[in-house]
């Protein structure tokens, strides 16, 4: 059983969706929906239509109030629309109603960008996450797959295989979700040895946190020259991407990580934890923000951003602020910028303006954690200087002696006593060994 949706025809004709909102009063129903539509259209739905009703809360059972509802109906006839887009997570119930009502599809925004992420989702581990994340959503909805045997169960006597279909439907969908936690833990375990690979190395590890269509993809293709798609899509990137870059001899690795946005579905969060992990394992954060949106907006997504970070315990790790996109920028607004944000890094990753100001700054963090040091290592001991190599020091000089192979490198702090015994110094015009442990 599986709820993944299929990949989209290439080039299929949108869906006509009516948007459909509860804001409380004085919300700009423009600027709040605006993201929504923008969902929409990732997804294959073209918004030809909204309907705001402005309330402290949604009604628990219809969503919006009565009235309300059949002015809804009306307008979503009118509008000829096929699905219903609802900016907020229902309850089963709620969508229930919406469905009988308008005899209609209604999609609300988690399954909403559920779908996308089915869409966009490439590495077997991803495909796994949605498919866990869309089971999960969909468990307590699926009564309502079922509605047509509803009157052959219900009491003593009424027991038939409606409840039966039902019940054997949720045995085998909780088995699913069961199997599918096995296996990602599984992966997870692969993950952690390939990532203990690289702590062995010291190699600092930058991850690229920030708003959806920030330009993260972009920032990465700039800085380690990787191919990964940068297409203009909201959740363009579901799979974290690790490359690496070299400055001044030495090495960083740099990942991209899932895009976020404001009320990111809690299933998402759980469910995409292999991303998400990537940004709590890293030595640095870089988050990225797209400083050509308006200001409001700008702010709000910084918002988002770090809210998300805290949710998943990243929100302690040392983050630089990048405003990307910069190129689209006036002058004006430049000044504005930087008096807002005086410590973030102005850069546009498609023309490459401040991108060596930010290998810079990136090498500036971690300069402490490596020291230079001259080791004479005797030619008899070759797999000690194989074991120089796989840490990926940055070996800056290299020449064969009568005593063995002199080497000048970067170590990691916390190597250079594994290599005591053959640390020399410079002295009185010959190289000196300076002992052992």
């Amino acid at each position: 059983m599986t709820t993944r949706q299929p990949d989209p025809a290439p080039g299929p004709e949108l869906e006509r969706g009516l948007v459909v909102a509860v804001l409380a009063q004085g919300v700009d129903p423009a600027d709040e929906l605006g993201e929504l539509e923008e969902l929409a259209r990732t997804a294959g739905v073209e918004p030809v239509e909204r309907l705001v009703q402005h309330r402290p809360q949604p009604d628990p059972r219809t969503y919006v109030g009565k009235g309300k509802l059949t002015e809804l109906k009306q307008a979503y006839a009118d509008a000829a629309a096929e699905v219903l887009l609802v900016d907020d997570e229902l309850s089963p119930s709620q969508q229930r109603t919406l469905e009988n009502t308008l005899q209609a599809r209604v999609v609300d925004r988690t399954q909403l960008i559920l779908d996308i992420f089915a869409q966009h989702a490439v590495s077997a581990e991803g495909k796994l996450q949605v498919e866990l994340a869309q089971l999960e959503y969909n468990l307590p909805r699926m009564r309502g797959m079922w509605q047509h045997l509803e009157r052959l169960g219900g009491g003593v006597g009424t027991r038939g295989p409606g409840e039966s279909q039902l019940e054997t439907d949720r045995r085998l969908a909780r088995r699913r979700v069961s199997m599918l936690r096995d296996r990602l833990r599984e992966l997870r375990k692969q993950r952690d040895i390939r990532r203990k690979e690289r702590r062995r190395s010291e190699t600092p590890t930058v991850a690229l946190a920030g708003y959806t269509n920030a330009g993260k993809s972009t920032l990465l293709n700039a800085l380690t020259d990787a191919h990964v798609s940068v297409r203009d899509r909201l959740f363009e990137t579901l799979d974290p991407t690790t490359r690496g870059f070299e400055h001044d001899g030495r090495r960083y690795l740099v990942t991209d990580t899932v895009g976020f946005v404001r009320r990111l579905p809690h299933q998402l969060v759980e469910g995409f934890a292999a991303t998400l992990e990537e940004t709590l394992v890293a030595d640095l954060v870089l988050h990225v923000v797209d400083g050509s949106a308006p200001e409001e907006r700008l702010v709000e997504q910084v918002a988002a951003v770090n809210a998300v970070l805290h949710e998943i315990g990243a929100d302690e790790l040392p983050v630089e602020l990048v405003l990307n996109k910069i190129d689209a920028v006036d002058p004006l607004r430049r000044r504005r910028l930087v008096n807002r944000y005086p410590d973030a890094l102005p850069i546009s990753a498609l023309t490459g303006e401040g991108l060596d100001e930010l290998r810079a700054r990136i090498a500036d963090r971690f300069a402490e954690r490596f020291e230079p040091v001259r080791l004479l290592l005797p030619f008899d001991e070759g797999a000690r200087l194989n074991e120089l190599y796989a840490l990926g020091a940055p070996i800056e000089e290299r020449e064969d002696t009568a005593e063995g192979v002199l080497v000048l490198a970067r170590l990691p702090r916390r190597e250079i006593r594994r290599f005591a015994a053959y640390l020399v110094a410079e002295g009185g015009g010959e190289r000196r060994r300076t002992g052992g442990e």
